[in-house]
C-alpha cells in the first residue's frame, strides 16, 4: 500500500516516540510514560522551528485509523566541502513492527532522497548501529554504499 507523508506535529509525538520504541535499541532509551517526559516536547519545538529539520510521519493511504506507520528525521546540512555542497542526514527511521517487510522503508528512503534532491543536496548520509545487521542489508540493497567509520562519545 502507498505512503504518504507528511512534516509531524505535536499531536503525533506520542505515536513517534513509540516508533522510536519500538526496537531493541530503543525499548531501552524511550520513555512512554505517561506522561511523555518534557524533553521530548522541547525537542520537538527546536526541531519543528529549524527550516533544516523535517520530521516525518509516514501513513498508509486510506488506512483505517490513520495511526502513523513510520518516521524518520531528515537534517539538512551545508558544508564547506565538495565545494560548499548540502547533504541530508536521515536519523531516527523507524517503521512499526507489525509493518516491518511489507517495502515501507523503501517507500520512505525513496522520499528522503527525493526531497533531499529537491533541496540540492549533493548527497544522503546516514548511520546505523552495529548490532542493527538487518539495517545494514536493507541499505546496502538501496544503494547506500558503507564508505566510512563512525565514532560516538556518550556525554
Amino acid at each position: 500500500m502507498p505512503l504518504t507523508f507528511r512534516r509531524a506535529t505535536a499531536e503525533d509525538l506520542p505515536a513517534l516516540v513509540a516508533l522510536l520504541a519500538d526496537d531493541m535499541l530503543g525499548a531501552a532509551r524511550e520513555d512512554l510514560g505517561p506522561p511523555l517526559p518534557a524533553a521530548y516536547a522541547l525537542a520537538f519545538e527546536t526541531i519543528a522551528a529549524d527550516a533544516n529539520q523535517l520530521l516525518v510521519v509516514a501513513e498508509e493511504e486510506g488506512a483505517p485509523g490513520g495511526a502513523p506507520v513510520g518516521t524518520m528525521q531528515l537534517t539538512f546540512l551545508p558544508g564547506l566541502s565538495r565545494q560548499g555542497a548540502w547533504r541530508c542526514q536521515i536519523e531516527a527511521v523507524r517503521i512499526a513492527a507489525p509493518e516491518r517487510g511489507r517495502g515501507l522503508g523503501r517507500q520512505m528512503i525513496a522520499f528522503a532522497v527525493e526531497e533531499a534532491r529537491a533541496r540540492g543536496c549533493a548527497h544522503v548520509q546516514l548511520t546505523s548501529h552495529n548490532d542493527r545487521k538487518d539495517a545494514h542489508r536493507f541499505y546496502a540493497g538501496l544503494g547506500f554504499e558503507q564508505s566510512h567509520i563512525g565514532y560516538k562519545l556518550i556525554l
